[in-house]
């Protein structure tokens, strides 16, 4: 079955347009400043064997003219990747909130999209342009199956006690002010790739997806989350690119009393201007990575920071899991960045978990599943490349097929 994958962003659209059969990607591609200037769609594809690139720069004042471009790009007559849109029997929506409502992926209807609509207050940034995404894939594959893939939903299994917040009750049964949890399409592909790779079909992991935005899972023997370190919004947690992960309330409520700053800005700081950015200067992990080993003291810092953030993290997760068979590090910096686990994995020992520093290396960026733990760990330590639009595509196939 051939399944295109849409994550829709507010000025951008990534797609993926995948054989589920052999799990082949035929076409990817970036469109990219939708609605500003300078967008272009950048698109790669496979045909016969062979890969090849087209870049089209115009102007895509909205998501439908990004759609038809991308259609355009699949059915071109010298390089199409199919015959037509009809060839595509579903399309799968990476939509980020489903809040309570959804607990697995949906066959998109108008009550469907009514819902999404009444969360957007839970993911203002997100929800709208996902709907958005549904709407021109909607006019342009009619006669394709729309399917949400809900990045909350994996999470849904969290219990009470770890998903309520210790305020008064009516925020939570009248504002469904809760954990939520996000980045779960990631963080169930890789728990299921470690299940299958260390052949341990009860799995007790501690998942750890690591990028721009990061976020910690604890997954027990059935599969299922029961906690998360992404709650309400995506600001608490781990130290991100640009977010400050967990921080006192009280911090915030000193800017505001005493440092006469206005909320938007306090957002802003926190959401923009704070974690690795606010520490060593840069957002990207490489270049922080760079000025560490040029002796820069605000980079050491921010390793060791980041790196402690998620060791409380683990100690947290093996309480809750009651012990852990495998830790699993996935996404841009989980898979590619040395420094960060290394960081992550300092003084273990004593719960059984052994970085082996030489694997750490040679194993960098790995494309399948590794192991990198010394022989001496009780705990496995993996890399574990993420592929979230796989999961999409495998669980939208599923949903149709009991059609």
């Amino acid at each position: 079955m051939q399944i295109l994958v849409i994550n829709a962003g507010s000025s951008s659209m990534k797609y993926q347009l995948i054989e589920t059969d052999d799990k082949t990607v035929l076409a990817k591609g970036l469109a990219e400043r939708i609605g500003i200037a300078g967008s272009r769609v950048k698109h790669q594809f496979t045909k016969n064997g062979t890969t090849g690139e087209k870049v089209v720069e115009q102007d895509l004042p909205d998501h439908n003219v990004a759609f038809e471009i991308i259609t355009q790009l699949l059915t071109d007559k010298e390089d199409a990747v199919i015959p037509s849109p009809e060839a595509i029997k579903a399309v799968g929506h990476r939509i980020v909130h489903g809040g309570e409502k959804f607990s697995d992926t949906q066959v998109i209807t108008e009550e469907v999209k009514d819902t999404i609509r009444a969360l957007i207050p839970l993911a203002p940034l997100h929800n709208p342009a996902n709907l958005i995404g549904v709407e021109a894939a909607e006019k342009f594959f009619p006669k394709a199956v729309q399917v949400a893939v809900f990045d909350t939903a994996f999470h849904q299994t969290l219990p009470e006690h770890a998903f309520r917040y210790a305020i008064p009750e009516k925020f939570y049964t009248e504002d469904k002010i809760r954990v939520y949890g996000f980045h779960g399409t990631s963080h169930k592909y890789v728990y299921n790739e470690a299940k299958k790779f260390l052949k341990n079909e009860k799995l007790k992991a501690i998942t750890i997806h690591l990028g721009n935005g990061s976020s910690m899972a604890a997954i027990d023997e059935n599969g299922h989350s029961v906690d998360t370190s992404l709650g309400f919004g995506p600001l608490c947690g781990l130290v991100m690119g640009t977010r400050s992960g967990d921080i006192d309330p009280s911090v915030i409520f000193h800017m505001i009393e005493q440092l006469n700053m206005p909320l938007e800005k306090i957002k802003n700081v926190l959401n923009k201007e704070s974690g690795m950015l606010g520490l060593a200067g840069s957002s990207d992990a490489r270049d922080v990575a760079t000025k560490y080993n040029s002796e820069d003291s605000n980079a050491k810092l921010t390793f060791e920071l980041y790196g402690y953030r998620i060791r409380k993290y683990i100690g947290a997760y093996m309480a809750a899991l009651n012990g852990v068979d495998a830790l699993i590090f996935t996404a841009g910096l989980g898979e590619n960045s040395v420094l960060t686990r290394s960081y992550a994995c300092k003084h273990l020992e004593n719960l059984g978990i052994e970085l082996d520093e030489q694997l750490n290396v040679e194993k960098n960026h790995p494309d399948a599943p590794v192991e990198i733990q010394t022989a001496a760990s009780k705990v496995k330590i993996l890399i574990v490349p993420t592929n979230e639009e796989w999961q999409i595509a495998k669980e939208v196939s599923e949903l149709v097929k009991r059609f």
